[in-house]
């Protein structure tokens, strides 16, 4: 399935200017023959905007969500977006994928929150694996901040994800997770990695871009540079299987091992924290 990365933070602020940046891209990608394009974590309203969020934050069958169903369906291809999401009083960081004829397929709320503005401003999502079945491939949900966490993407494997969509506002200097840990991720998983990130400057933070489709091989199919970029690239279901043949982590497991990876650690005397290393 070719796979179409959004690089770009779109018009933060404003709903309408972002699907109109989506509805463009999508048609770019729908020509390239793509079957999915994947914009970036809050892409449908920007990210750093402050109590917008919760002004702007719509349920997952809103008038938003209608007019990216529309988008997807008159280009004849599945989406997947960033966006808050309001359940109630309660409001989520959140992506949602939509397929090319416009039906909802999945929606996934991120489980680990980033620092204090995201922990200010979203209630961490509650369930770790969200998937659904895409032209052929199980495609699997998370956002930015979760793919560090090595168990939530082994949950995926262990689960079935073939590909595992990433939408991403990766900071700098931190991207050395584009570059390096992604890679990692996709081979250790022996998964396709869809890692599609924010650009410039918004707030108090700068985004790196470096949007990445990762193969099981540890190699990077598409990589973007640090500008507003739509890059594509191919997730082949044969090669995975291939790679999974030749590289059966998964069947080499010992999980009987692994308790104490599931433990709370014990509170100790916290140690000092190096100079840029990022804390929340």
């Amino acid at each position: 399935m070719r796979t179409a990365l959004l690089q770009s933070s779109g018009r933060p602020g404003s709903v309408a200017g972002n699907l109109q940046v989506l509805d463009e891209a999508a048609g770019r990608a729908a020509a390239a023959g793509a079957g999915l394009l994947v914009a970036p974590e809050m892409f449908l309203t920007g990210y750093a905007i402050g109590d917008d969020i919760a002004r702007l934050a719509e349920p997952a069958d809103g008038d938003s969500a209608d007019a990216v169903a529309d988008i997807a369906s008159r280009h004849g291809l599945a989406l997947a977006y960033g966006y808050p999401e309001r359940d109630g009083g309660t409001v989520y960081n959140a992506v949602q994928l939509i397929s090319a004829d416009g039906t909802r397929l999945a929606g996934y709320r991120k489980t680990h929150l980033f620092g204090c503005f995201e922990r200010d401003h979203f209630t961490p999502g509650g369930q770790p694996v969200v998937q659904a079945e895409l032209n052929g491939l199980t495609v699997g949900l998370v956002i930015c901040y979760d793919v560090e966490f090595p168990e939530n993407v082994r949950a995926h494997a262990l689960a079935g994800t073939d590909l595992l969509v990433v939408p991403t506002a990766q900071m700098h200097p931190f991207q050395f997770v584009a570059e390096s840990v992604i890679p990692v991720r996709a081979f250790e998983n022996q998964m396709y990695v869809a890692y599609v990130n924010r650009v410039g400057v918004e707030g108090e933070f700068e985004f790196v871009g470096l949007s990445t489709l990762a193969g099981p091989d540890g190699v990077a199919r598409a990589r973007a540079g640090r500008g507003e970029e739509l890059v594509l690239a191919d997730a082949d279901p044969a090669f995975l299987a291939a790679s999974r043949e030749a590289n059966p982590y998964l069947l080499d497991r010992r999980p009987g091992l692994y308790g104490s990876l599931v433990r709370t650690p014990v509170p100790s005397e916290p140690l000092p924290v190096p100079q840029g290393v990022r804390t929340p």
